[in-house]
């Protein structure tokens, strides 16, 4: 090593310590990172569809309580359940085909019915999302405190809080990474489940002819004391009830960002896989509850119960029994990840709306949209805490808001077959599918909605309103900014010279201006033409610099990263060609990064090591009067580079930019 080259700087124990918490940055310029980042269907099925599947640990148990001393109706119920999970499978494929760039209901609601009705899809899915996180942890807790003694009951809020923060640092990782560390116990799930469901099936043959006789002499005995609208409104109301069991269908649309190429083919063998493994564990498990006799037990879950009825005469039974229900609750803690792949996922489409603050859209150094993990893991929490780690009570919260974006998403579908009746032949089918889901959207959604009202189904509807309410907030505020960020393009971006174009070289021995800049705007000549009457005949040379923002709008694929860098290129030699107009010397700089502050820095350094005469500039967003929000809504940079460069001796001036809102 060369005595003058220069010494790489080490980080810091802190940084050391944090990087071996989440790992270290992603190569943003490794040619195969999208290869490496996406999910092959399988691992998509782990990720993804683990929400679904896991929903079979509490969604059939609380339809199956529903029905009371009608259990007779348990296997119809089964059926009905099954072929839903099928009909809204293939509702969300054709959303999947149609709407392959991910955002699922949000997405098609916002298209196809307008943007209010995205912002309440979009609004629901979130709060939903939250509540996959809380509802899956606390019936991974539940699942695995059946086989504890009932004392240490008063430590499941403490252990669920514990897991969710053990699932926030997992997702700041990465998806792949946090869904490949949890693979094996998705495996031991659907081996022992399968296992678990067979037995039931097959050794109970014989008492296939005792549940058809009871079948009968149910409904002829319900006939005659609460007739046929009576029986309807008891299977309609447990139908209902059990809606839990379909959350988690709508993930594999909201998360095709993340899956390998071709991502329709990909997302489409997914919702099958997740479609078929559901509808199968959901529809069996009714058949063992019926065909057993299975009865609540204080302290157990009704699959416990099941599990313990079925292994009692296995070798090692007991010991077979406490790894299906663990490996049950396990998989509940792997469909909590649901939460944490599409819930930011969903914030970030809606921060590029201008419904969510704009940062939720931008992605850490490990490319995870660490602000929506942190959020949605914090609010989780919170949940556990607010109503103890209680499933039956987080169930009726989660069943309502998932129905609200089920429905506008069939209905906003529905639209879009209609729309295509002149060119898609097969228009009537795909329409008359999504009209089916429609009405069974619905039907759930007020069925649960009045019978859960009183019991915690107002908290839900008062959660997603001021969610809503919080979005419309933020988009009024950005709105009012764009208008006055406008007239600065309307009247700067044209800008007129008159003066003889510098086409000479840059000198390192001259004054030089470093001027950061994102995107050729009125904000940017704004910033110039104060650095220029500011201070008047002190600089000859100019450097705009800039840094090519990878955010979840652009982290799309290979594609989109390589428009968006010729994108901030061009921005930047429009520029440049307007400083040698108007008599500079000028040039660029750039680079590609998710961190502006770190990248601009880096930038900044290189320049001022080349041209020692240098001073940065940078405008900043300024308000006549400064509320609270505005640090929350708007970004500080500016400021932040300023400091570090400041640290560093380089002198760093930020120019306001006035604004009226």
């Amino acid at each position: 090593m060369n005595a003058n080259d220069p010494v790489e700087e080490q980080p810091g124990i802190f940084v050391r310590i944090w990087r071996a918490i989440i790992g270290a940055p992603k190569q943003i310029k490794d040619p195969h990172l999208f290869h490496k980042m996406s999910l092959i269907p399988v691992l998509a099925w782990i990720g993804l569809g683990a929400d679904g599947l896991s929903s079979s640990a509490y969604g059939p148990e609380e339809a199956f309580r529903a029905l009371g001393s009608h259990a007779y109706l348990a296997v119809m119920l089964g059926l009905a359940t099954a072929l839903t999970v099928f009909i809204i499978s293939y509702a969300y494929s054709r959303i999947i085909e149609h709407f392959p760039h991910g955002g699922g209901g949000y997405i098609v609601a916002t298209h196809m019915l307008g943007e209010k009705a995205g912002v309440v899809s979009g609004s629901a899915l979130l709060v939903d999302y939250i509540l996959t996180i809380t509802v899956s942890i606390a019936a991974c807790v539940d699942a695995v405190f059946s086989y504890l003694p009932l004392a240490a009951a008063h430590y499941k809020v403490p252990f669920a809080c514990f897991l969710a923060l053990v699932l926030i640092v997992l997702n700041i990782r990465g998806v792949k990474e946090s869904i490949t560390v949890m693979a094996p116990i998705f495996i031991v799930f659907v081996v022992t489940h399968l296992l678990m469901l067979l037995d039931g099936i097959f050794t109970h043959t014989a008492r296939f002819a005792p549940l058809a006789s009871g079948f009968q002499t149910g409904i002829h005995q319900d006939l005659s004391t609460i007739g046929f609208f009576g029986i309807l409104l008891l299977f309609m109301r447990a139908y209902s009830l059990g809606g839990g069991t379909y959350t988690g269908i709508e993930a594999v649309s909201n998360g095709l960002q993340i899956m390998r190429e071709p991502r329709v083919q990909t997302g489409k063998r997914t919702m099958l896989y997740m479609a078929g493994s559901l509808a199968f564990t959901a529809g069996v498990l009714f058949l063992c509850y019926a065909l057993l006799d299975v009865k609540p037990v204080e302290g157990k879950t009704l699959n416990a119960v099941l599990a313990d009825g079925l292994f009692a005469d296995w070798p090692m039974g007991g010991m077979v029994a406490f790894i299906t229900i663990f490996s049950e609750g396990a998989l509940l803690l792997v469909a909590a990840q649901t939460g944490f792949v599409d819930g930011p996922r969903v914030m970030a489409n809606m921060a590029v709306d201008s419904w969510f603050p704009h940062r939720f859209a931008a992605l850490s150094e490990r490319l995870t949209m660490r602000n929506g993990i942190v959020l949605m893991g914090a609010a989780a929490i919170g949940l556990l805490l607010y109503t103890r780690g209680s499933v039956s009570a987080l169930v009726v919260m989660y069943s309502i808001n998932v129905f609200v974006t089920f429905s506008l998403s069939q209905l906003g579908m529905s639209r879009f077959f209609l729309k295509r009746r002149h060119e898609d032949p097969k228009w009537m089918q795909h329409l008359a599918v999504h009209l089916v889901g429609l009405t069974l959207c619905v039907t759930i959604l007020v069925i649960t909605t009045v019978e859960k009202f009183a019991e915690g189904g107002w908290m839900t509807i008062v959660i997603t309103s001021v969610v809503i309410y919080l979005c419309y907030l933020i988009k009024n505020h950005y709105v009012k900014v764009r208008k006055g960020i406008a007239q600065l393009d309307e009247t700067l971006l044209d800008f007129p010279t008159t003066g003889p174009v510098n086409d000479a070289p840059l000198d390192p021995n001259e004054t030089t201006a470093i001027q950061l800049v994102s995107g050729y705007s009125g904000f940017g000549v704004h910033t110039l033409l104060s650095i220029l009457t500011t201070f008047p005949k002190t600089y000859k040379n100019i450097i705009f610099v800039s840094v090519a923002v990878i955010d979840s709008g652009s982290f799309k694929g290979a594609q989109e990263v390589v428009a968006l860098e010729d994108s901030v290129r061009k921005g930047l030699e429009r520029y440049v060609d307007l400083a040698r107009r108007l008599g500079f010397a000028a040039d660029y700089r750039m680079e590609v990064a998710t961190d502006v502050v770190e990248s601009a820095m880096h930038l900044c350094k290189e320049i001022a090591g080349e041209f020692p005469r240098s001073t940065v500039f940078t405008g900043q967003l300024t308000f006549r009067l400064e509320k609270f929000y505005h640090k929350m809504l708007h970004n500080e940079t500016a400021f932040a580079i300023q400091r570090r460069l400041q640290w560093d001796g380089i002198t760093t001036v930020i120019l306001p930019i006035r604004v009226r809102v």
